[in-house]
């Protein structure tokens, strides 16, 4: 008995002993554990994010630019991340992602209990216990994190922690939006923003059902699931993502075996500084963007990240001008590229016309040592000698031609010459009343020409200076477009207005006409009549004129100015022939409406800058002039149907235009230069032709010329405007001034008596 007494003793002191053993433990357990997570929350196990950390994490985001219709046409960034708010996500890639990440995600407050005891209990075999708040936690401050399991352990608890302050200082739908906002789906495309336009060439809200069901797969592994690299695996992934919607009942089940039977159809298009719309007024953006970060500072003093800061650049730029204008200038360029291929197999030393051999070698040195295998062979410390004679070897390479890029072997030198044969373009669009860039092109590809051909070369304009002169005489001189002037042979004399040699310019055809209105004069580009007129007014009041007209390139003082010996660029003569639309007030060009931080807060907005150049009347009078010329002038295939020597390669022809159009072509000595400035009420419109060098060149004016090179451009262009009733681009007549004091109409009414009705008149017509 006492046996027994003894046992159960011993048993109740052994319980006791367990009992208090275990409250031990579990106290300390519990106070570890406490201050383990208060260790972590105060930072000692590493930096925690602070209450700004969490207002604002460093998300990196893209700056973004944006089209005046509202269309994202480029970006700049070290990681292609675009800020979404919630109302710009679709419903059914929320649905999606919460049927598919975390089915409880509206109802834990970042940590799922349930998810997580689960996975404790099956150590991770059935299912992770990670909600998309602490998902979010690690994608924004420790990323993957580290393998090592003590180290994992201390970033799981902060991930618990951030995730529950993440859940106390934003709703659910902010915090849905971050993380789709910050999640890498490869190919450059971090967040849904950017995956939708790389993977599917849409805005986010314009994903379907089983799109969005892609994306929502890549959250699991974006490197596995990969639409680009593993088909296969994505179909299988993007039907377990549809499962789990037909589970969470947000789609039926009709729908979901629909949906799983589709194929995936991606329209891929990888973002990039060197590819899509307008890259080169992207690049002129971006050089521009480099100088404002000096000059404008943030609110703490720092510097803006034109790459990290997310911000919002609202261009003038309209995506679908800019879009028709490249459309143009590809179609007329590769076609008249053909024929530029086809007469230099005739010449020994093309695509250089008329020129030495020693000119050549200068020019194609200057090439080499322009180009990326000198800059790198001098870094490796190789001798001229060394570079040069690496360029005649041949090696394989990946070329540019007008039916796409092709890989073939040649040596760099036969490279350059190859380069050198390409025919380049610039083109610029404005409204001549507000002074926006509607659509810039800059040259063929930026992939492979860099060279901005619109904002950055300069180029000789030809006659397309001519307006500038006629503008002078009619301002100076009280002139007409209906007074009329002697073409004949014309000489300036050794030291009237500077000229060192006597001056006798003669007609491109060698022939006069005699006595001929400037509308005539000037429609017919006659040079001697140019030459007269600038020898009246004097070349300084031209090139005053020409400078308040917003040309900055130094203009000499000599009569040889009035026939286009001078370079300028394809912007500045737009905006100069803007001023004759815009009633005699200059409007400089403007390209930015403003600028907005990552929040939506306006941080920049231009002021435009104008002045008064010509009176109404004279910048009427001279659009006037300029209407000849597509009447009855050089531009006057606008207006036919039918063609002529050379009219395969204007493209886009018949136009047929029948609307009030004015312009002038222009065409430079040799051919190397072919413009086209084009006007309608509210559209001024600049085109350049030529190959980069000069002396590369065609060798008749019959393809030279501005009238094939560059006008059908234009036309090609405002032909794709027109038929885009959106645009709203005029058909109408140019605005006349009340009480025009100018002479325009240069048909004089002479009565004819009715031998009828001899009290009646009516009004004929004579030149």
């Amino acid at each position: 008995m006492a046996t027994k007494k003894n046992n159960i003793s011993k048993n109740n002191t052994d319980f006791k002993t367990y009992t208090k053993r275990f409250w031990k433990i579990y106290i300390y357990g519990l106070l570890g554990t406490i201050t383990f997570f208060l260790f972590a929350s105060w930072g000692i196990f590493g930096s925690m994010p602070s209450f700004e950390d969490l207002e604002n994490p460093d998300s990196n985001l893209a700056t973004e630019i944006i089209s005046s219709d509202g269309v994202v046409i480029g970006k700049y960034f070290q990681t292609n991340r675009s800020q979404l708010k919630y109302s710009d996500l679709p419903k059914n890639l929320v649905d999606a992602l919460v049927a598919t990440e975390d089915e409880r995600f509206y109802e834990h407050s970042g940590i799922d209990a349930r998810g997580t005891l689960r996975a404790a209990f099956s150590l991770g075999t059935n299912g992770g216990a990670s909600t998309l708040t602490q998902q979010l936690a690690k994608q924004l401050f420790h990323g993957e994190g580290s393998k090592f399991l003590p180290f994992r352990i201390v970033q799981k608890i902060k991930e618990w922690i951030i995730a529950t302050r993440l859940e106390r200082q934003y709703t659910k739908n902010e915090i849905l939006a971050m993380y789709c906002n910050v999640y890498d789906f490869g190919n450059y495309a971090v967040g849904v923003s950017s995956a939708a336009q790389t993977y599917f060439s849409k805005e986010p809200k314009d994903l379907t059902v089983d799109e969005s069901a892609i994306l929502v797969g890549m959250f699991k592994n974006s490197g596995l699931y990969n639409p680009v690299r593993n088909p296969v695996g994505v179909k299988n992934r993007r039907n377990v993502v549809l499962r789990q919607m037909e589970k969470a009942k947000m789609i039926s089940m009709e729908t979901k075996d629909r949906l799983q039977e589709l194929p995936i159809t991606l329209q891929f298009k990888l973002e990039s500084h060197r590819e899509g719309s307008a890259t080169y007024f992207r690049e002129y953006l971006r050089d521009y963007m480099k100088k404002w970060v000096t000059e404008n500072k943030k609110a703490d003093g720092s510097d803006y990240n034109i790459y990290k800061d997310g911000l919002k650049i609202y261009t003038t730029i309209d995506s679908r001008m800019q879009k028709y204008a490249e459309e143009a200038v590809s179609a007329h360029m590769a076609n008249l590229q053909q024929e530029f291929f086809i007469q230099s197999k005739t010449n020994k030393n093309a695509p250089f016309v008329n020129i030495s051999q020693k000119e050549t070698d200068r020019i194609m040195m200057q090439a080499m040592k322009a180009s990326n295998r000198w800059f790198v062979m001098k870094g490796a410390e190789k001798s001229d000698d060394e570079i040069i004679k690496s360029f005649d070897v041949k090696t394989k390479m990946k070329i540019f031609t007008w039916k796409g890029e092709r890989d073939t072997i040649m040596t760099p030198t036969d490279s350059i010459r190859y380069y050198k044969h390409f025919l380049q373009s610039g083109l610029m669009a404005m409204e001549p009343q507000t002074g926006s860039i509607k659509a810039w092109v800059g040259g063929i590809n930026y992939k492979y020409f860099q060279y901005d051909h619109v904002g950055q070369g300069t180029r000789q304009v030809g006659s397309t200076f001519k307006p500038f002169v006629y503008a002078t005489a009619i301002e100076q001189l009280n002139m007409s477009p209906c007074d009329s002037i002697i073409d004949a042979p014309f000489t300036i004399p050794v030291g009237r207005h500077h000229v060192t040699a006597s001056w006798t310019p003669k007609n491109s055809n060698n022939r006069y006409i005699g006595m001929v209105t400037l509308k005539k004069a000037l429609a017919s580009s006659i040079n001697t009549i140019s030459a007269k007129l600038i020898d009246r007014t004097g070349p300084e009041a031209v090139v005053d004129l020409a400078h308040k007209l917003g040309i900055k390139t130094h203009i000499p003082n000599q009569p040889s100015i009035a026939l286009g010996a001078v370079d300028i660029t394809v912007q500045e003569m737009v905006a100069a022939y803007s001023t004759f639309a815009n009633q005699g007030v200059y409007v400089k060009p403007q390209f930015l409406s403003r600028i907005e931080n990552k929040s939506g807060e306006i941080i920049y907005e231009p002021i435009p800058e104008s002045h008064d150049v010509l009176n109404k009347d004279i910048a009427f009078a001279v659009v006037k002039l300029l209407e000849g010329v597509t009447e009855g002038g050089s531009g006057s295939r606008l207006r036919t149907t039918g063609g002529g020597h050379g009219y395969n390669r204007v493209t886009g022809y018949p136009y047929a235009f029948t609307n009030p159009i004015a312009g002038k072509t222009g065409t430079t000595q040799n051919q190397s230069d072919g413009w086209f400035m084009g006007m309608v009420p509210n559209l001024v419109t600049g085109v350049w032709v030529g190959c980069e060098d000069r002396s590369a060149r065609f060798k008749s004016i019959t393809y030279g010329q501005g009238a094939t090179a560059a006008l059908p451009v234009w036309g090609y262009f405002m032909k794709l405007c027109y038929n885009d009733p959106d645009l709203k681009i005029s058909k109408a007549e140019f605005e006349k001034p009340a009480n025009l004091s100018i002479k325009v109409d240069c048909y004089v009414p002479k009565k004819v008596k009715d031998s009828i009705n001899p009290e009646q008149n009516t009004d004929e017509f004579e030149l």
